[in-house]
């Protein structure tokens, strides 16, 4: 994989999980019609589903999920732990969970950008320590 494309893709996924969890909170969950939708015992399919979503943050579900994720990003240094603590940042900012989701969106930033600076320091090759100089002659 090119060097430019190993390090937008990441991002790229944490834009695409945070568009998502916009979409969810804001075409899924706070929309009264979908709410009045489901309170009738007999409602769509989608009802268990959404209030699945919704009893996750009722119960601060994906605070708790954002901060282990930085949790593992922090002592786990690969780029898939600090993409998914981004990415459940994200999510638990969208979805409630601000505490936790602020948490884990700053450390997961942090140490995506720490790991991608390593990986791009560690392809460069070394400068040659220069050669010492001959000792002058008298």
């Amino acid at each position: 994989m090119k060097p430019n494309l190993q390090t937008a893709l990441p991002w790229a996924v944490v834009v695409a999980v945070a568009f998502a969890a916009a979409l969810v909170r804001y075409e899924f969950i706070e929309p009264s019609h979908m709410a009045h939708a489901c309170e009738a015992q007999t409602g769509p399919w989608w009802c268990g589903l959404r209030n699945v979503v919704v009893q996750g943050f009722l119960d601060y579900g994906y605070g708790y999920a954002a901060v282990l994720a930085a949790l593992l990003a922090v002592f786990w240094r690969h780029r898939f732990a600090a993409v998914l603590a981004v990415s459940l940042g994200a999510i638990a900012l969208q979805l409630y969970c601000y505490e936790g989701g602020a948490l884990a969106l700053l450390v997961g930033t942090l140490r995506l950008v720490r790991v991608q600076v390593d990986r791009q320091t560690a392809s460069v090759p070394a400068a040659r320590p220069a050669a010492p100089a001959a000792p002058a002659r008298d």
